[in-house]
């Protein structure tokens, strides 16, 4: 039975309230000794960061210290959990990469540039989900599976915090780190950076505290967190041109994407758990049991627990009476302050604290005992997606996030803000925007994504013009009409055949009739005599098996 816990914690966390993905070749003991994080560019020169093609240099990490740029008031505490000052708990030296150069040794291009001097620049489209072929589903569905299924060749996850490991190391212990597969890098990733803070021994965190939620982090940080990700699978697929697609659930009646050939239809056995014709019925989610970690004091070990579970619609519908509406995206999207007040759950008219789900969609005030946008979709799901840090478990995460993408990309081009709008200080730890994102390595600032999609290298079906709009909308129709085409040709061409053969039926009848054996009884006696066939036996109907129906409750 799927335990009310998680979805407790989701609600109380939103009502109240690598990546660390650590490179692979950053795992070791003498990295974290020297605290440097300057790995060679092993496909090109061989110095590390590529500082011998000028591609990047090993410098010391800028943290957000300035005293005139405090953190809110919402983290009482300093120095305690691994997450402050981003990374100088593990690392105080990593590459800093020059021109179009990205990456954790510089080898790579940033976003929306190709080539091998990073010079090229290109533009994907992400897609509405249910706009894409046959085909392409397919693709989708194939890739994640694919990246479920693929141990991350490049990054490794901590499963120990830096004063374990240091007290692990001085006894002759290596550092802690454990496998995942490509998908469980980013799930892992989720779950961090949306951890309680473990201040020492079992039970004792700190919970209200959030490095990409619930403050003006929030759009920024899941942007570049898809970018990632979505990175990360043409790496693995060698697919350039992939992008995730979107689901825009704006008045939708249930799930529109829990079907077998996208996400997973609900099992017939039991409500809580997927179709087994999906792929996704057969995965096991990781970090999911944040109660659980909170109580013994301790990290997510990455460890599998258990099948996807989702029920969607069967939530507190007190808490979320309904998936958001047109309306509301509206009116959220016409709020033109980016964030205000203490840049929290309690927020006022603020773009940011209303799109994520705390602000009142119709009114904008702040601290909603209803949740909204963003929070709603979640909550609806009711199952795996509804516990913060286990969220990005569920394929549908993807799909959710791109779309709330595509709706912060709306905000961004139709209020135009400068650079400046986005806060200096005073928002909640992790927020400001000279703070390096928590727990990305290399390393970014807030700031830094707080701009339109086509400066990263993507655009959205939904914002082109309206003739690319409609070409991109006809796609599946397209795609059937093909597939339908060979059986309308051949009925073409018997329509066509038709007068043909009436025609010669009459030439036949006239000749016929010319004949003096015309009214012979014999030929006519069974001219309309029709053979004795059996009669059609019609099969019984089969029993279906009763199955076992549990219902959620979605405590507060």
């Amino acid at each position: 039975m799927w335990s009310p816990l998680l979805i407790t914690g989701f609600v109380a966390c939103f009502a109240a309230p690598s990546h660390q993905q650590f490179p692979r070749r950053c795992a070791t003991r003498e990295a974290l000794l020297s605290g440097e994080c300057c790995p060679a560019w092993q496909e090109g020169d061989g110095s590390a960061c590529g500082a011998s093609s000028g591609r990047g240099f090993c410098v010391d990490v800028d943290v957000d210290v300035e005293p005139a740029r405090p953190d809110g008031p919402q983290y009482p505490f300093s120095g305690l959990d691994d997450r402050e000052k981003w990374p100088l708990a593990f690392f105080n030296r990593t590459c800093r990469c020059a021109g179009n150069f990205m990456g954790v040794a510089c080898g790579d291009c940033k976003f929306g540039h190709f080539g091998p001097s990073c010079g090229g620049r290109r533009e994907s489209v992400r897609r509405n989900v249910l706009h894409l072929s046959r085909a392409e589903r397919r693709r989708l569905v194939s890739y994640l599976n694919l990246a479920k299924s693929t141990v991350s060749a490049d990054y490794v996850l901590p499963t120990a915090t830096r004063r374990e490991m240091t007290e692990e190391m001085e006894d002759g212990a290596d550092p802690r780190f454990a496998d995942a597969s490509l998908y469980d890098v980013h799930v892992w990733t989720h779950y961090y950076v949306s951890r309680a803070a473990l201040l020492g021994g079992p039970g004792n965190v700190w919970t209200d505290v959030d490095f990409a939620h619930w403050a003006p982090g929030f759009l920024p940080w899941h942007r570049l967190y898809l970018l990632r990700w979505e990175s990360d699978i043409r790496k693995l697929t060698g697919d350039d041109g992939f992008a995730f697609p979107y689901w825009d659930w704006r008045d939708a009646g249930g799930c529109d994407v829990c079907t077998d050939e996208l996400m997973g239809a609900r099992s017939p056995r039991d409500p809580d758990l997927l179709s087994p014709g999906s792929v996704f019925s057969s995965w096991k989610v990781i970090c999911s049991r944040p109660g659980d970690y909170n109580d013994r004091g301790v990290l997510c070990d990455a460890s599998q627990e258990g099948p996807l579970l989702r029920n969607p619609g069967n939530h507190n519908r007190n808490v979320v009476p309904r998936l958001p509406t047109s309306a509301e995206v509206d009116f959220t999207l016409g709020l033109r302050d980016y964030d205000t007040g203490p840049m929290d759950r309690t927020a006022n008219m603020s773009f940011r604290n209303t799109m994520e789900g705390f602000g009142d969609p119709q009114t904008g005030f702040g601290n909603s005992s209803r949740m909204g946008m963003h929070a709603a979709l979640h909550v609806f799901m009711n199952g795996t997606m509804s516990s913060v840090q286990g969220s990005a478990n569920d394929p549908i995460f993807l799909l959710h996030h791109t779309f709330i993408d595509s709706l912060y990309e709306q905000w961004l081009r139709r209020h135009q803000p400068s650079p400046s709008e986005y806060p200096d200080s005073g928002a909640p730890i992790g927020h400001n925007g000279e703070y390096n994102m928590v727990p990305f390595l290399p390393l970014y600032k807030n700031r830094e994504f707080f701009l339109s999609s086509k400066e990263l290298g993507y655009d959205y079906s939904s914002l082109l013009d309206t003739n690319q709009q409609l070409a991109e909308s006809m796609t599946p129709y397209l795609e059937q009409l093909q597939e339908v085409w060979p059986w309308l040709m051949l009925v073409g061409l018997l329509g066509a055949s038709v007068p043909v053969l009436m025609a010669v039926a009459v030439m036949v009848t006239r000749r016929y009739y010319r004949s003096p054996s015309r009214w012979s009884t014999r030929k006519w006696r069974n001219l309309f005599a029709l053979p004795e066939r059996e009669p059609l036996i019609l099969a019984g109907d089969k029993e279906e098996e009763a199955a076992a129906h549990r219902s959620y409750q979605t405590a507060i």
